[in-house]
Parts: structure tokens; sequence; C-alpha cells
């Protein structure tokens, strides 16, 4: 990978061999047995036992309390089995894992060079059909109508309301340091996009430590509120993980210079014959 140190993350012992043909770091999520080829979350000080609220963020935890420092700096990023990055047309979708091979990206191309960190190509949130709108957010909508037929009014944080949780961010917002709390605001409440599925990379481990030292205090103090037994259906029972992928796009848009790069999706899932979990 020369230039680049990708770490791909995983619920699945048996995806070992398809991530390592990629030249990723194969890291393992949860409880599975995972060997001695894999990081794990698990291991040292860890959060594991939360990634059902937290997602792919109890890596992120473990990477910042007990790796961090022996990482050699350079790029760092991160994909999942599921979504990896690359430099080709997102709307390419590989049809096999050879095809997958011969997409995914292995080295920072020169053209990215000068920029701190890469973001997924952003998630446009307003042009869902109006049906999508009034199922999932029929309050919402009776309480203000305009909502239909504004598309500017569909922000960020009606987004979040809609498919995580009336207010959840806006009472997570409050939770935030005073420097980043009217900014996350505003953000929220001013954008319709929003670089989606917790994916990153980011050209030092000073700033990869600079946003973990915001993202887990705030995440933390989260949980006083929202807890875990009281959170229901995947919407909000993996929040945390919402709430982090929401404030990525603003912390890396606010404090480094980035770029988009796009994500494409491939279940290497298909090739063990595995369900979908």
């Amino acid at each position: 990978m020369e230039n680049l140190k990708m770490y791909c993350l995983s619920i699945n012992s048996s995806h070992l061999n398809v991530i390592k043909g990629l030249n990723y770091i194969p890291v393992g999520l949860g409880n599975e047995n995972f060997s001695k080829e894999w990081f794990k979350d698990n291991t040292g000080e860890n959060i594991s036992h939360k990634n059902r609220y937290y997602g792919e963020y109890t890596f992120h935890y473990w990477l910042w309390k007990n790796y961090l420092d022996k990482v050699e700096d350079g790029w760092i990023g991160f994909c999942q089995y599921r979504k990896f990055w690359t430099t080709l047309n997102k709307n390419e979708t590989p049809k096999t894992l050879d095809e997958l091979k011969s997409s995914v990206l292995r080295k920072i191309p020169k053209e990215y060079e000068n920029f701190d960190s890469i973001l997924g190509e952003p998630m446009v949130i307003n042009q869902l059909k109006i049906m999508k709108f009034i199922k999932r957010g029929f309050k919402m909508v009776l309480k203000n109508p305009s909502y239909l037929f504004d598309k500017n009014k569909r922000n960020i944080k009606f987004h979040f309301d809609m498919w995580h949780g009336n207010d959840y961010l806006s009472k997570a917002i409050e939770l935030l340091d005073k420097e980043n709390r009217e900014d996350f605001n505003n953000f929220v409440d001013n954008k319709n996009s929003f670089n989606p599925h917790n994916m990153f990379i980011c050209k030092s481990k000073k700033i990869l430590n600079s946003y973990y030292e915001i993202i887990f205090p705030w995440l933390k103090r989260c949980e006083e509120i929202f807890g875990h037994k009281n959170l229901s259906g995947y919407g909000q029972t993996r929040i945390y993980g919402f709430l982090a992928e929401r404030f990525m796009s603003y912390w890396f848009q606010k404090n480094t210079k980035f770029k988009t790069m796009p994500i494409i999706f491939y279940d290497i899932r298909k090739n063990l014959n595995q369900k979908p979990l």
C-alpha cells in the first residue's frame, strides 16, 4: 500500500483472507474468536461491549487508547467489509471479488497529497421521495408541512430527527464543549448533506488524536442522557455511531483541508455464502 495504512473493519473472522488479499489491515469487532492475525477492539483498554451502540467507533477507541502512538505517521484510513474507497466512478459497482481488487484504493494519489484528510463524497439528504418523509417523519411534517415543499428546510438536523429520534441531535449538541457547540449546531442547521459511513482517511496521527480527544468524551456525555436500555430499533440503538457520523463531517471540514473520494459498495460475504446480518 506504500503511502497508506488502511484498516478494514469486520465482524466475521472468515473475512480474513479476503481482507488480506486487498493488502488491508484486518480489524475484528465484537466477541467473535478472531485469530492473532487481526487487530481486535476487545483487548487492552476498550469499549468493545458497546459495539452494538457505537459501531466502528469501538475500534477507534481501542486505537486511540492502545496503539495510536505506535502507528508510523502518514496516511491512515478506515473502510468496512461492505464499503471501500476508490478513485474510480462510484457508480461502477464491482460485481466480483476480482473487480473489487482492481477498484479499491491502495495508494493515495498525488493530487491528494496537499490535503490533510479525505472524506466520502457527500450524501445529499433532501432529495428523498416525499412519501419517505411522510412515512418516517409524519409528526414532524404534520407540525410543519413546509418540509414537504421547501427542500432547504430538510437539513441534517431534520434528517437525523426523522431517522434516529426527535431532538436527539439537539440534546447531544448541548453536551458539546463551547468551542464546537455553536459551530456544529450551525452545521446541522444549514447543511443538507454530510460525508457518510464513518469513513475517513487522515494524513497524520496528530490530527486523528485531536479528533478522538473531542469525539469520545462527547459521546460518553451523551450516554449519560440517552443510555442503552430505552433505545429502540437500529436507528436509535446505533445512536452513538450516527451522532459520530454527523460530527465527523463537521469536524474534519472545519479543522482540516479536506478532499472527497468515492465510496463503493461490495459485500465480501457474497464470496463466503454468508447471509446478511
